[in-house]
């Protein structure tokens, strides 16, 4: 009988992550290199990569940056040839680079975001993001898969790609109106029927394409937002920056390995009312 904890190991596997060095991007690739992947960190950000590839190497794991633009085809290429060059292969792709917006001070100009005054440009700029960046990055690596047939495909979604987005909790009394933007959503919904297609394309292989979608992850929010946010959810909090790990590990490993086409959620219930 298989050890079901043998199940979610990955000695030996080749995982990317793109959009690795941020907040849940790092976290993936911490937890797929403590399961024994050895991982490419691929992102646009160059310190913080190289900074996350030297935090993992300094802990004994394998890992390596690559400088990636998932708008520029070439650069998709590159980053299949170099995984091939390090590593012979790749196992397990992770989509997580996105554009999301910033509710903060330093971006305070953007957050106004109101519908009717959306610019196109930065409509453009996020589904080039969001989703075509998506769309180059997988069709680069599924070429690779394809060989092998073989392969997991992990693409990060969000709860407001399920449901609208409640502007609510966004608003300060007194202050100019605010919103989550009408990419976000639209371009999260786009993952989903993306990962669909993937998943039904990949039909009679051990290709497997799945969804992530994490609820509300705590990364400084002021307290307003977080006890407006966790108001919401059944658990009554946002979500620790780790506790997306397991999910991530169970898609990327043997442990689902009857599962494709599927979208697994861990928002604290926020879907749930």
């Amino acid at each position: 009988m298989i050890d079901v904890l043998d199940q979610f190991r990955l000695q030996g596997r080749v995982a990317i992550v793109t959009g690795g060095a941020g907040l849940l991007g790092e976290a993936f690739c911490d937890a797929l290199a403590s399961a024994g992947a050895r991982v490419v960190i691929a992102d646009v950000n160059i310190e913080a990569g190289k900074k996350v590839a030297d935090a993992l190497k300094d802990d004994g794991r394998t890992a390596s940056f690559f400088r990636l633009d998932v708008t520029d085809p070439s650069s998709c290429s590159q980053l299949v040839d170099f995984a091939e060059s390090e590593y012979e292969g790749i196992d397990i792709l992770v989509n997580s680079a996105a554009m999301d917006p910033k509710f903060d001070p330093e971006h305070a100009e953007e957050q106004s975001n109101s519908f009717e005054q959306y610019s196109l440009e930065a409509w453009k700029q996020a589904l080039d993001v969001n989703l075509t960046g998506m769309f180059l990055v997988t069709q680069a690596v599924a070429r690779l898969m394809a060989q092998n047939r073989k392969g997991s495909i992990i693409n990060i979604c969000s709860t407001y790609g399920l449901v609208g987005p409640d502007q609510r909790i966004y608003q300060r009394p007194g202050e100019p109106d605010r919103f989550k933007p009408v990419y976000y959503s639209t371009t999260k919904a786009g993952v989903l029927g993306f990962t669909r297609y993937l998943a039904t394309y990949y039909a009679g292989t051990d290709i497997r394409v799945n969804a992530l979608t994490p609820g509300g992850v705590f990364h400084d929010h002021d307290p307003q937002f977080v006890e407006a946010y966790s108001a919401r959810t059944v658990m009554g909090r946002m979500a620790r920056g780790d506790e997306m790990n397991g999910a991530l590990l169970f898609l990327a490993s043997d442990a689902s390995s009857y599962m494709t086409g599927a979208n697994l959620v861990v928002d604290g219930g926020w879907t749930a009312w």
